[in-house]
């Protein structure tokens, strides 16, 4: 052990220090310590928000949507969604319609989101239809009586108190012409199942229909309004839309989850900066008490300073006691931090003890994730600031002149 670093230690563990001096090591240990943990805590609350809810997007949305503007949609895609399929980097695409409606039933009727799905093409690429009430895959098969299926989402059967076999009523803005001038489009539809996708905003507002019922309550022929494609690398999305406007040629425009999600994730990027920032202002103080600590230990340990030098140690040398003592302080508190900030964040999260209300959040609990970058960016910039504080009370300690302090001695 290097003769600084042992005296370092000593010092700090000194039975002989002021009062006023442990008290205030023990505030710089504790301040580090809080600083860390919060910011641990904070940071893994940021990133639990934005894996969450990128998690459950990607779940629900498509990662590259294909569509034709011009022509109101995509006549010919059953074609081109075998022609897209062998794009690779593609791991499965699907046709959808959607549509806005009126669902109405037991008397209550409320706007939601039709989408018309291939049943068999869409398990493949969506996720709500593996997160059923009922263990098996819903039938959309019609009924005895030719009425066609859809699958609702359990906030919404809840409010209007469906329940697999129920009956409901969806009505189209797209009229149709009748001796009487235009009509809206109604058709009649049995509840195959109830979906519980995790996502508020899903889980209310949006039902699955087959796209040929689809086809018929807008009153259009057999065409797609979107390709919806799953990638196998989340990164390579821009890459692999652009690969897949090539492929399918002129008149098609391309749109990926994070176009469609971008004010979203930007919006969490910068409430993590500003959450480091503020946050990062308590080690900044902890790092001033750091300082205190060290000017007043200078100032106690005068005399066994001029000693030392006396004795032959170099300046660098009681330079380097006092940068030691201050680092083992910050080091002592970032552990304490990282060790308290962690458990907590996991135990927030395995516990989900923060409850939050779905409607506004679109997830019932505050998610907390760890992340081993932001632990390495925290541990750097404590031992920095540490580090920095320590550099006017150690300059000063190698600075001083053993003669005058002994003089009076």
């Amino acid at each position: 052990m290097k003769v600084e670093w042992m005296v370092a230690l000593r010092y700090l563990r000194s039975r002989d220090k002021p009062t006023v001096l442990r008290l205030i090591t023990l505030f710089a240990v504790l301040g580090v310590a809080a600083g860390v943990g919060t910011l641990v805590i904070a940071l893994s609350m940021n990133a639990g928000f934005r894996q969450t809810l990128q998690d459950r997007l990607l779940g629900v949305t498509a990662h590259v949507n294909l569509t034709r503007p011009a022509s109101g949609g995509i006549a010919d895609y059953r074609v081109l969604l075998e022609k897209l399929r062998a794009v690779p980097g593609v791991r499965a695409v699907a046709p959808a319609i959607y549509q806005t409606v009126l669902l109405s039933a037991h008397g209550k009727s409320r706007g939601i989101m039709v989408k018309g799905i291939d049943p068999a093409l869409e398990k493949n690429s969506n996720e709500i239809l593996h997160r059923l009430a009922a263990k098996n895959a819903p039938d959309f098969s019609p009924d005895a009586e030719g009425i066609e299926a859809i699958v609702i989402g359990k906030t919404l059967a809840q409010e209007l108190a469906l329940a697999a076999g129920d009956y409901v009523t969806l009505t189209s803005p797209q009229g149709r012409l009748t001796p009487f001038g235009m009509a809206p489009r109604t058709r009649r539809f049995r509840v195959a199942s109830i979906f519980d996708s995790g996502f508020y905003d899903y889980d209310a507002n949006w039902a699955f229909v087959t796209i040929a019922a689809a086809q018929g309550l807008a009153g259009t022929s057999d065409l797609a309004g979107v390709l919806e494609f799953r990638i196998t690398q989340l990164d390579r999305t821009d890459e692999m839309a652009q690969q897949i406007l090539r492929a399918a040629g002129e008149g098609f425009s391309v749109s990926t989850w994070m176009d469609q999600n971008r004010a979203l994730f930007r919006a969490l990027r910068l409430e993590k900066l500003v959450t480091a920032i503020f946050i990062g202002l308590i080690t900044f103080v902890a790092g001033l008490n750091i300082l205190v600590v060290l000017a007043m230990t200078v100032t106690d340990k005068a005399r066994d300073i001029a000693v030392l030098m006396s004795m032959g140690a170099r300046r660098e040398q009681v330079r380097n006691i006092f940068i030691w003592q201050g680092v083992a302080v910050g080091v002592f508190g970032m552990f304490l931090g990282l060790v308290g900030g962690y458990s907590l964040a996991w135990a927030a999260d395995s516990g989900r003890w923060i409850k939050l209300d779905p409607e506004v959040y679109a997830i019932p609990y505050v998610p907390f994730h760890a992340s081993g970058l932001d632990a390495f960016w925290i541990v750097a910039a404590t031992l920095l600031i540490s580090v920095l504080a320590t550099y006017y009370p150690a300059r000063a300690a190698a600075r001083m002149h053993p003669a005058q302090i002994l003089r009076f001695e």
